[in-house]
Formats: C-alpha cells, structure tokens, sequence
C-alpha cells in the first residue's frame, strides 16, 4: 500500500488549479500531485511555472496511461465528466468526479454501471457542501426523525448573481451545446444535491424555466420548481443568476416542528405535540400551536472541497468514508433533469424520468441553436 495517493487533475481552469493549490499547499494530507492535463496550452504553460515538478499532459488517455497516477480528479466541462470518469476506470485509476455527474442520466448512469465494474477502485463525487457542519446537522436531524414527517420543503436560491461578463468569460458558457444547462447545471448541483440528501427525492415535478431572461444566453437564468413526494408532501424550488441581492434559504417543515437555515444561522421551531394530533385534539377555533424556538449550534469545521479529498484518500488507503459516493450525483442531476423536462414539455414530469426523452429533447435544444 503506497504511502500517499498520486492524483492526476484534468482540467485545470477555476476548479482544477484550485484543487492544484491545494495539494501544492500540502492541505491534501495523504495526496501528492503527479500528473496535470489539460487541451489549452496556456495552462499547461501555467502549469509549468505554478506547479514544479509536476508533469504536463494535452491528452487525458496518455496521462491515464503514463504510470505516474492512482487517482484521477475531473474537472472539465460537463458533457465529458461521464467519458472521462469511464475511461480512467478502465486504466484502473480511483475517480474523483467534480459536479454535476453529467449533463444527463443516461450518460451518469453508464458512468456508475462502470464503477460498479471496478469493486477495488474508489469512485468519489465533488459534493464540497456535504461537509457543511449546518448541512450535516439539517441532515441528521431529518433523517432521524425529529421533524416527524415532511410536510414541506421551500429552497430559494439567488445569490448565484452573475453578470454578462461571466457568460462572455468562455465560449462553452451558456450555451446548450458546451454546458447542457445553465443556472441549475452550472450553480445548483450542490443545492440539489443537498436537497436530495436530506429530504429525497420527489415523484413529479412542475416547473417553469426561464432561458436567457436576464442574460444573453440560450440555456436558463431563472428557474421556478414545484414538486411532491409519495407522502403528499410538497416543495418548491426557486433559483436564478440575476437576482441581487440574492437570497440562499432552506425550508424545511415537518408534523414535529420546522427547521429554517439563512444567513449562516440555523433555527428550529418544535411544536410541543404534532400538528396531526393536535388538529384532531383541539377544541378551539383558531389556536396556534403551542411552538418553541431555538438556534441550533452548527459551528464546527468545515473544510470544503480540501475535506472532500482527504477523505477521498483516506477511502483509497484506509477504507474510510466518503463524503459523498460517485454513484450519489445520478440523485441530484435527476432533479436537474426532471425540472428542465417538465418546462419544455410544458407539463408535469415524474420521477425517474424517460431518459431517452431527455436526451432527445435535449438534442433538440442543442441543434436548434447550432442551426
């Protein structure tokens, strides 16, 4: 058993040289960085001044190849996350996956089909904000019953402000051919993921997005999400890259009580006895339910995308957890996809999906623009 993993990046645009200083930080406790790859030669040119001793590659396949990896972090654009993931399976390399798992199902889901081909390789997804120790605590009070059962979820999501100039930054930004999607590709995969997460997925979704309404971009800049689960319970979605400013608030109410997560600030509101025996107890006609409030502690370290790779090594090289498993990210891109169904179609779509309808209709969206 090696000492340390030797990681290989491909891609080192925002993302990869991120990840990149942190290894050349030695943030990456058990992690080396051996190996870089990338098609643009003026980061490869970067590369050999910010990164020293590192070596250079310009194609993904020869890197794969060289020896000098065990593990591989992906951090291209969307479309080649799934075919890059597969590849470096079959060259026998651990996958650590930036988000989205792809722009579509289908293509995540031959991604995780060929993980489950390689039992001995460790197949991670980027989900940073899994180790927010407020996400973490909204989680296990969830899942543990505390809230009793959901009722309903409200996520509103805008402080993804972005103006043309980050749209204008790349010629694959904003556009249905280079990125897939917008504002629910690009920004949401870890909101959707932590929706996911912590409360399941729905069965349908209604939804209404919006393309190109406040920038001048094809795919969508503001998104509106109506969703229900099998329990009855409902939720509603709002996300968008012009609001300013912007809000970032996560609803979440139970039979016991209701949890609110804004401004870095957690609060709980716990009913002394739940709404459905309270309904049918109470003999007055307009009571409120007896509630106590309270701010639940959620300090503590949160550590981020360098949290995701320690643990990521410490999975390769001593079995430990994952913060979040490869597989996982097909969860929070069937929301993604299910919401961009549902507004093209023009109608409610349940959950999973047609996949192949997805990706035809997607193929709509990309050629009509091509033409």
């Amino acid at each position: 058993m090696p000492e340390k993993v030797r990681f290989g990046i491909i891609g080192v645009g925002n993302m990869g040289s991120g990840h990149a200083k942190s290894f050349m930080d030695g943030k990456v406790a058990d992690g080396v960085l051996a190996a870089v790859c990338d098609i643009d030669p003026a980061r490869l040119e970067w590369a050999e001044t910010a990164l020293p001793g590192v070596a250079r590659f310009s194609a993904a396949g020869d890197m794969f190849a060289s020896g000098l990896i065990d593990a591989a972090i992906i951090s291209v654009p969307h479309y080649f996350h799934p075919p890059l993931a597969i590849e470096a399976f079959r060259s026998g390399l651990h996958v650590m996956c930036e988000k989205p798992a792809g722009v579509y199902t289908k293509q995540a889901r031959e991604m995780n089909e060929e993980a489950d081909k390689h039992k001995d390789l460790v197949f991670g997804m980027m989900f940073n904000q899994r180790t927010n120790p407020a996400y973490i605590k909204i989680h296990d009070m969830v899942q543990s019953g505390e809230l009793g059962e959901i009722r309903r979820v409200n996520i509103i999501i805008t402080d993804w402000y972005r103006p043309q100039y980050y749209y204008d930054s790349g010629s694959w930004r904003g556009t249905w051919a280079g990125e897939g999607g917008g504002v629910l590709l690009n920004q949401c995969p870890h909101n959707l993921d932590l929706w996911q997460w912590i409360c399941g997925l729905p069965v349908s979704v209604t939804s209404f997005c919006h393309e190109g309404k406040w920038h001048s971009i094809e795919v969508e800049d503001d998104v509106t999400a109506y969703t229900e689960y099998a329990n009855g319970a409902t939720g509603v979605f709002v996300t968008c890259t012009a609001d300013a400013p912007g809000t970032n608030r996560f609803e979440i109410t139970g039979d016991l009580g209701k949890l609110v997560y804004e401004n870095g600030k957690l609060m709980q509101y716990k009913l002394a006895i739940g709404e459905r025996e309270y309904n049918r107890t109470v003999k007055e006609a307009f009571p409120t339910p007896p509630c106590e409030a309270s701010e639940v502690d959620v300090s503590g370290d949160y550590p981020q995308h360098v949290g995701v790779l320690n643990a990521f090594t410490s999975a390769i090289l001593r079995g430990g957890k994952l913060i979040a498993d490869g597989r996982e990210g097909i969860r929070g891109l069937e929301l993604s996809n299910a919401i961009h169904l549902s507004s093209w179609l023009g109608k409610t779509v349940t959950l999973p999906i047609d996949e192949d309808l997805f990706y035809n209709e997607l193929q709509k969206k990309v050629n009509n623009v091509q033409k």
